[in-house]
């Protein structure tokens, strides 16, 4: 599929957590070839709430075994290029909108509100409906085929 033909599409953190997860490891794999498609192809998007989380998560999970050095490098080399999504009193319109419409968390209703706004048409996350529609947007969980295995 050609760039000027293919669409974003949006990974949420738990994508960017996964590939640091060795407990979990055909979701380990589905989010390293997941993240290596979207820094690759020019069509990953991220936003910075995805930035914050990540860090969030890494500092604090001890399974995941991360230096401040280690995420600082992940962290600018990989994710903070496919950021396109900043803070805004527009994505925050848009997050409430939708909250009120999906009843979705806050915070999931900014990934969601984040997503559109980037023009993305897909939503990579396992913490959301798999296959719904949100103004355009599909959420897609890529760890299905990995959901039974042992963690």
């Amino acid at each position: 599929m050609s760039t000027s033909t293919a669409t974003r599409f949006f990974l949420d953190t738990n994508i960017a957590v996964y590939c640091f997860d060795s407990s979990a490891p055909r979701k380990q794999n589905c989010a390293k070839d997941l993240l290596a498609h979207a820094a690759s192809s020019g069509l990953g998007v991220v936003s910075y709430q995805v930035l914050q989380e990540f860090c969030n998560v890494a500092v604090n999970a001890k399974r995941l075994s991360l230096s401040v050095e280690q995420i600082m490098a992940y962290t600018t080399q990989l994710l903070e290029p496919m950021n396109k999504v900043g803070p805004s009193t527009d994505l925050l319109a848009q997050a409430l909108h939708i909250r009120s419409e999906t009843s979705y968390a806050f915070y999931d209703s900014l990934i969601i509100a984040a997503a559109q706004l980037a023009g993305c048409s897909t939503l990579y996350s396992e913490d959301m409906q798999h296959q719904q529609l949100v103004g355009g947007l599909r959420i897609v969980n890529p760890f299905l085929d990995a959901a039974h295995e042992s963690t």
